[in-house]
This record gives structure tokens, C-alpha cells and sequence, in this order.
């Protein structure tokens, strides 16, 4: 039975408490439980009969499936592996559009050309038997060195029907760790393109599992010309095309144990993890997917999130599934507005990044547009979130009285959403995110400004992708939604951090999930595996999470000290701080990031004497340590040199601090900031310099704010 409209409005104040830091609200949540006036809508997840060691009954799983796990597509069983999934999608929509790409002519961009689902499988046979001609048979590894084009599918679809294994490589991996895992992994042919050729050449000698690199959008006779005696063949794309077309090979199927792909993580600290994957952990994962998210033949997704990432690589299996047409960006982020206006996609998933610039574009193009605009904008906001409120968007029957004019709302969406909308093409229909957590505020206000369906998930490479996902109609905002129909998820508890399944008003622990969506184990690595995965099967994701009301997760906290940021790099605070310690200035440094930002900040505790010594060469006056610690050129030299030690320390572009407080009292046992062994006890410096890191992501936030296409209305 569906909640009332009563029930609903009720539920979104239950939301504003969970989602609020202030004591009072949460005080007002445990009353508010106790005089049992919070609602207990549908039920999204069950708790299963399985007594764990602690004696607690908390294993959940999605109540679309609460008998069993699912492991294959609802209606059609009979897909098992990737390379099935792709037959049966070409077999039912041949001539349907697939792969999409801007044309060029003299140089310009124009609209999209497109390659049907059935010239992609021909191409994609075409590869496959071009590579047996090669000599590579069933098993090897085979890298993808490229950003997100047709080619990269079909090289990976060319890979599932001969039973290959498919190990993508980002971009931006540096030429040391390209190296590392094209060892590891063993890898015999490359597909790059010509911008990665030349690094790729500059350490042939030392891939020596490398045979074959196929150059995508090059040039035979712009080819680099190798030694006669060298062991490997370099031929471009096209040529291997057509050598495939000469020589067709019969398929080679795989099975649904056989090893899919490696995704190496970017790690955080030491070499990357080789993440296995097989056949069934990606169907059963995607599976699962589709028991909460529906998509159609007549929607477009515009990809342009990297193809290496497992988030997106799902998206792409689901909409094979389901016959979607792929347009691809450029390759140029800063021309996706254009690529969006061009290609008017009804699916577009992304990151928090993305979601918080729009939001902060929109928002600041309000403030500025004069008084009379902004009291509509308000006047406009106010009213449709007031429809979510009382449950009447974003759902099927809101669409539906839009459409016939008989919603109030779409008076609105004529004055001022429709204008918003075509930032994004103006037909989209769904939005997706996951990498990190999306603020509560920000799904909100997508949901206001683009009329359409929100959800936001939550998963790890280790988990084929999607562990939870927000449940269509589910209005309450600032949660992961509930299990995969694919896997179950329990929380252990964790003492050390206070966290347990006894908590109240929700319980707490570590998120674990179990299930056919589970990674086989990182490659090559045992130790590493018996670290995250227990004897029961349990994956142990290291993030802590809790029970909301219904079954819905709640992400709040990470058990280790390595957090994701923004844009889901996860950073090492002690490896960063371990570098800054050579900072001259810094006697002791506190990193922080959250999955909230795209960047870390940093609390130094200064060395005295070098900070007066520099002020005093600096003809700085200043009355104490404190004062000079708060003058803005002090905090701006520290930085400078903090970059300058960054840079030699080789950290990361994202591991670099953006701001950074000085404080003249230093971390000690005495206020609770440092263990015995001087250990940073993280939550208490995080407590203790709340307002200090708020300032300075308010401060980066300000400064970052510059007009783009996005924020005109």
C-alpha cells in the first residue's frame, strides 16, 4: 500500500532531522521515536533470519527480492555472461542506434553520427578475429589505454565473445604505474591512441608481455617505425578491422565463472589492487541494477564518465541491456554543455562534482539576476518542492498531469525550469550519481530544477558496482537507498569507533555485503583479499553506515583513516602528511577531505621560530604567534612551500592541501589530539578544527565560483 500524502510530508521532516548535524534536531529524533510519531513507510529492505557471532539479527536485503538472491535478468535467464547480454540486445534491436559521435568536417563539430547495434557487432567480430590472427588465444589480458569512444566498447565486447580479459587503464596513470600493471597483469596487446603511444614506447623494453599495440583513431603512415627484430607489432585500428574482415573467427564463448575483466584501483597507498571480476559478478550485479532502474530503446545516455571506472562500465551493461542509444563527449569536459545541447540525452549519470557546480552555477545566476527574477525563482522552487513534499513528484502520475496541464506546477516549468532544463539538453528524464555522497540539498534541488527522476547509489569496484540504490518514489533524500536484489548487506559492529548495532535512534557498523556480485579476490594478491573478504564470504567495505527507517543506508563515516573525495580519488591523510612534515614551517600537519569536496585542506602547527624568522625578513610586524598565524601573506608562504615540498614529494594533483590554517598551539596528549605513540586521533582533530575547515572550504568555495555556460539562466 502506498503512503499517504500525510505520511509523505511527515517522512520529509524525518528526513531534515536525519540529514541535520544540529543536537537539537537529533534530541528531537530520539523524542520523536519514543512517542512513535515517525512514520514507518513501505518497506525497502528486509532483515533476514541469519543469527551472526554477536547474537544480532541484522542481515538485510532488498525487499523487491527478500527469498533469494537475484543472479540473471528477471525476463530473461538466459543471459549469463556480457557476451550474451550483447546477442540478445543485437538479435532484438539490429538497426537500433548504439554508438554515437560528433562529426567533423573541416574541423568543426556537428551533429551526431551514429552506429547501429548491429555494425557494432559486426566490428566487434571484425576485432576479435583480428586478434586471433595475432596469435592471442583465450584468456590473455588485453589493455584499453583510451578515454570513452565507440572503439573502447567494442574492443570490450570483441573481448567478452572471444573470451578475453579486458584491463582498462586510466588516462591519467602516470608511465610507473601503466608500467606496474601492464606486468602484473601480463598484458599482450594494448589498444591506446596516438597522445599514449609515445609513452607507452618510451618503456617497451621493460612490458615485455606486450606483443601487439593497436593505435585507435591513427594513421598507418604516421606510424613510428620498430625494429624488425622487435617482438612487437604495431598496426592501427583500422587495419586490424580489416585484417579481422579477411579472416573471421568463430566465436569463443566464455562461461560464467571465466574471468570478465581486472579493474585496477587507483590505491591509495603503495602499487594499484587488480580487482577480478567474472562474467557472473557483472550480470548479477547489473541484474540486480534493473530490479531498480528502468530503461528504455528510445532514451539516449551521454557517456562521458571514464569507461575504467566500474560505475560507468555498469551503466553501459545495463544499457546494452536494455537497447539505450551512447553518445560520447568529445573528450573535452569543458565542452560537455555543448556535446549535451547536441545530443539532448534522457539519461545522464554523474558524480557530486558535476551535481555541486551545477547547483552552485544556478544558485549564484539567481542571486545575480535581480530582485524581480530571484522572488520567481523562489516563488517557483518553493512550490515544487512542495510537490515533493506531498508526494506528487517525481512520479508517473506527476508526468502524466504535466503533460495534460492539469498539474499546477508545470505553470513553472514554463516560467522558469524549462529554461534550466536545456542546460542539459532539456530532455532528460533521469539523473543518476554515485562515487561519493550527493548533499541532501543538491538531490533536492535537482529534482526541483529538472523535473525528473533522481537517484543516487552506492558501490565499490570489489562489489561489481551497486551495493544500494535509492528506490524509485522514495522521496527522503540524503540516504543510498536499499540492497542490491543481488547482494545483502549487514553492519558489523565497531567498538573502537563507537559504533553498533544497539545504537539508537538507528543502528550503526561497518557495511559488509555477501553475494554473487562479490569480487573473486584481488589479483595475484591473497594477503590483501584475506584483509577485506572473511570466512564467511563477508566483504568488508571499511565505510560505516546505518539503518534508517524502511531498510534504507545511511553512509556516515569511514572505519580506516583514507577517505574519498569529490570526484572519488581516495587519499592517505598520513601519506600526505608524512610529505608535508618537510615542510620548514610545520612542526606537526592535520590533512582533512570529504567525500563532500573535491579537495583537502590542512591544519599546520607551525614552528615558531621559522615563522618569526620569515615574518621578520618579511618586515611583518605582529604582536604574538597567534596574530601572525592569522595574517593571510603567513598562511599564503606556508602553502607556497607546501606546494614547492608536494612537488617534490611527488604526491598527486588531488593530494595537494588547497588551504590551510595555521595554529601556534600544537597537537599534544594534553588536548586530546595526539595518542601515546603521537598518532593524530582523526575524529578529535576533526572535531576540534571544525570551524577552521569549514572557513576554508567556504573560502575555496567562494573563490571558485566564475561564471560559466552553465550558470546563465
Amino acid at each position: 500500500m502506498e503512503d499517504s500524502p500525510a505520511q509523505r510530508r511527515l517522512e520529509a521532516i524525518q528526513c531534515h532531522l536525519i540529514n541535520s548535524n544540529d543536537t537539537d534536531a537529533q534530541s528531537q529524533i530520539q523524542h520523536n521515536l519514543t512517542a512513535g510519531n515517525f512514520v514507518h513507510s513501505q518497506k525497502y529492505s528486509v532483515v533476514l533470519p541469519e543469527k551472526l557471532q554477536t547474537g544480532k539479527w541484522n542481515v538485510y536485503r532488498s525487499a523487491r527480492s527478500p527469498l533469494q538472491l537475484v543472479t540473471k535478468f528477471p525476463n530473461h535467464p538466459e543471459i549469463r555472461t556480457l557476451h550474451d547480454n550483447f546477442i540478445r540486445t543485437v538479435e532484438t534491436f539490429p538497426d537500433y542506434k548504439y554508438l554515437g559521435t560528433r562529426i567533423r568536417v573541416d574541423g568543426t563539430v556537428g551533429e551526431y553520427k551514429w552506429m547501429t547495434y548491429g555494425e557494432a557487432s559486426t566490428a566487434r567480430k571484425a576485432i576479435g578475429s583480428g586478434l586471433r590472427c595475432y596469435g592471442l588465444m583465450k584468456g590473455v589480458c588485453i589493455g584499453l589505454y583510451f578515454i570513452n569512444r565507440p572503439e573502447w566498447l567494442i574492443v570490450d565486447h570483441a573481448c567478452s565473445a572471444y573470451s578475453y580479459i579486458s584491463v582498462p587503464l586510466y588516462d591519467t596513470l602516470g608511465p610507473d604505474a601503466v608500467k606496474y600493471v601492464v606486468n602484473h597483469a601480463e598484458i599482450q596487446a594494448i589498444f591506446c591512441v596516438p597522445q599514449t603511444l609515445n609513452m607507452l614506447l618510451s618503456f617497451i623494453s621493460e612490458i615485455p608481455s606486450v606483443c601487439l599495440i593497436v593505435v585507435v583513431g591513427g594513421v598507418d603512415e604516421h606510424l613510428p617505425s620498430l625494429p624488425s627484430t622487435s617482438r612487437v607489432k604495431l598496426v592501427t585500428y583500422s587495419k586490424l578491422l580489416s585484417q579481422g574482415c579477411s579472416s573471421l573467427q568463430p566465436f569463443c564463448p566464455p562461461n560464467p565463472e571465466d574471468i570478465a575483466t581486472i579493474c585496477y584501483t587507483s590505491g591509495t597507498t603503495g602499487t594499484p589492487k587488480g580487482v577480478v571480476l567474472t562474467h557472473r559478478n557483472l550480470i548479477s550485479s547489473v541484474a540486480g541494477f534493473s530490479y531498480m532502474v528502468k530503461f528504455y530503446p528510445s532514451d539516449i545516455y551521454i557517456s562521458y564518465l571514464p569507461l575504467a571506472h566500474i560505475y560507468e562500465r555498469t551503466n553501459q551493461i545495463l544499457s546494452v541491456y536494455y537497447g539505450v542509444a551512447i553518445g560520447f563527449y568529445q573528450g573535452d569536459n569543458m565542452k560537455l554543455m555543448d556535446d549535451l545541447s547536441a545530443l539532448k540525452p534522457t539519461l545522464f549519470c554523474s558524480v557530486p562534482r558535476l551535481y555541486n557546480r551545477i547547483y552552485a552555477g544556478i544558485t549564484n545566476a539567481v542571486k545575480t539576476s535581480g530582485t524581480l527574477k530571484e522572488k520567481l525563482f523562489t516563488a517557483a522552487f518553493n512550490s515544487k518542492k512542495q510537490a515533493i513534499v506531498n508526494g506528487l513528484f517525481p512520479c508517473i502520475d506527476y508526468v502524466t498531469k504535466t503533460l495534460s496541464g492539469q498539474n499546477p506546477s508545470s505553470m513553472w516549468d514554463r516560467l522558469v525550469f524549462n529554461k534550466i532544463k536545456e542546460k542539459l539538453g532539456g530532455r532528460v528524464r533521469f539523473m543518476g550519481s554515485g562515487a561519493s555522497p550527493l548533499s541532501p540539498d543538491v538531490m533536492d534541488f535537482l529534482k526541483v530544477c529538472f523535473g525528473c527522476q533522481v537517484l543516487e547509489g552506492y558501490g565499490m569496484t570489489e562489489t561489481s558496482c551497486v551495493i544500494s540504490c535509492m528506490d524509485d518514489g522514495d522521496i527522503l533524500s540524503g540516504h543510498v537507498g536499499s540492497p542490491n536484489p543481488a547482494c545483502e548487506v549487514k553492519l558489523v559492529d565497531v567498538p573502537e569507533m563507537n559504533y553498533t548495532s544497539e545504537d539508537e535512534p538507528y543502528p550503526r557498523g561497518e557495511i559488509c555485503v555477501r553475494g554473487s556480485t562479490v569480487f573473486q579476490g584481488y589479483y595475484k594478491d591473497e594477503v590483501q583479499t584475506r584483509e577485506v573478504m572473511d570466512e564467511d564470504g563477508w566483504l568488508h567495505t571499511g565505510d560505516i553506515g546505518l539503518w534508517l527507517s524502511g531498510g534504507r543506508l545511511k553512509i556516515i563515516d569511514r572505519k580506516k583513516n583514507i577517505f574519498k573525495l569529490a570526484q572519488g580519488e581516495y587519499v592517505a591523510p598520513e601519506k600526505v602528511e608524512n610529505v608535508y612534515a618537510k615542510c620548514k614551517f610545520i612542526s606537526q600537519c592535520f590533512i582533512y577531505g570529504d567525500s563532500f569536496n573535491s579537495c583537502l585542506v590542512a591544519v599546520v602547527a607551525v614552528d615558531p621560530d621559522v615563522l618569526k624568522a620569515w615574518a621578520a625578513s618579511e618586515g611583518i610586524k605582529f604582536e604574538n604567534l597567534e596574530q601572525l598565524c592569522n595574517d593571510p601573506r603567513a598562511r599564503k608562504a606556508v602553502l607556497a612551500d607546501m606546494d614547492a615540498v608536494g612537488k617534490e614529494g611527488q604526491l598527486r594533483g588531488f593530494e595537494f592541501a588547497k588551504a590551510v590554517t595555521l595554529v601556534p598551539e600544537p597537537f599534544s596528549d594534553e588536548n586530546g589530539l595526539l595518542t601515546p605513540t603521537f598518532k593524530i586521533k582523526r575524529p578529535q582533530a576533526k572535531a576540534y578544527y571544525a570551524k577552521a575547515i569549514s572557513n576554508m572550504y567556504a573560502e575555496l568555495s567562494s573563490s571558485d565560483r566564475t561564471p560559466t555556460k552553465m550558470s546563465r539562466l
